[in-house]
């Protein structure tokens, strides 16, 4: 391989599905349904709870923070997406891609730890539900919020620049869609034994920490639905924590396969699969999920 200093890289080629140009068609139709679905889902979700005053309550006000999310989410992945697949072969310039993964690291880890605040919200609503006001109080909502914002702000501005530090080797193709921290690892001409165990460290506290108290959130909560006496309380109980562990296994499975061995042995279609399964189908199955 011709090696190329970084400052030298102009833009990169995504290859998304080339090798298999038989299906850039159908795939192209299939996600411009997908990204047309999850932005009125979404869309309709942060309209319903923006003008009904009697939704101003945290468990609907998390649901509007992750729906703004996901709607951001998908209009910084979908729309190159889709001109990679009409296509079959694009380019990226440096900046875009910079941009691009930025924002993907920025709305993955925000999602992670909105979850996980989710989580804590159903915990208090069903464990606690006399002290639930005191429990989460707008403050503590706020704090909340907040936190799990910054902490995406903060990873992606530490990991991304660090990224594109690195010099790169020649072609500058991305074996992806998108522009995201694995793929454009394996393009990197210098040691990033440094930056895998930061990586591990920051997938370990972004993703493993806020799953690992969603299970913990989620015992005590099955041990306090198991002792409700009401048939339907314990009903409708199980149905509010059913749609978010769906979504929280969805996202959270894809996304720490991907991320936790930056340069794992995944073959490159796999690797494609896992971050299409965290960066799309989550977003288009999040309004269903609640909704029903």
């Amino acid at each position: 391989m011709k090696r190329q200093n970084q400052s030298s890289v102009v833009e990169f080629i995504l290859l998304g599905f080339a090798n298999f140009p038989e299906l850039q068609e159908q795939l192209f139709g299939v996600f411009l349904v997908v990204y047309l679905v999850t932005l009125i889902g979404n869309a309709m979700i942060i309209v319903i709870i923006s003008l009904e005053q009697s939704l101003h309550i945290p468990m609907y006000l998390f649901l509007l923070n992750l729906s703004v999310v996901d709607v951001i989410f998908n209009a910084v992945i979908m729309p190159e997406m889709l001109v990679v697949l009409s296509t079959e072969k694009t380019t990226i310039t440096l900046s875009g891609c910079f941009s691009q993964m930025y924002f993907i690291l920025l709305f993955a880890v925000t999602e992670c730890f909105l979850l996980g605040t989710m989580a804590y919200d159903r915990f208090a609503a069903i464990c606690h539900p006399l002290s639930y006001p005191m429990i989460m109080n707008k403050s503590v909502f706020m704090k909340l919020v907040m936190f799990s914002w910054v902490s995406g702000i903060t990873m992606a501005t530490v990991q991304t620049p660090w990224v594109f530090s690195f010099p790169f080797c020649g072609p500058s193709e991305v074996n992806n869609l998108f522009c995201e921290t694995p793929p454009m690892l394996e393009l990197v001409c210098a040691d990033t034994f440094l930056f895998e165990i930061y990586a591990f460290t920051g997938t370990v506290l972004a993703v493993l920490v806020p799953f690992f108290l969603i299970i913990l959130s989620y015992i005590r909560i099955l041990s306090a639905i198991l002792k409700m006496p009401s048939t339907t309380g314990r009903q409708k109980a199980f149905s509010t924590c059913a749609s978010h562990l769906t979504s929280v296994a969805l996202f959270y499975g894809t996304a720490s396969m991907t991320y936790l061995q930056p340069k794992s042995g995944y073959s490159p279609e796999t690797k494609k699969l896992m971050s299409l399964a965290y960066t799309l189908l989550t977003p288009l199955l999040n309004p269903l999920i609640y909704s029903l």
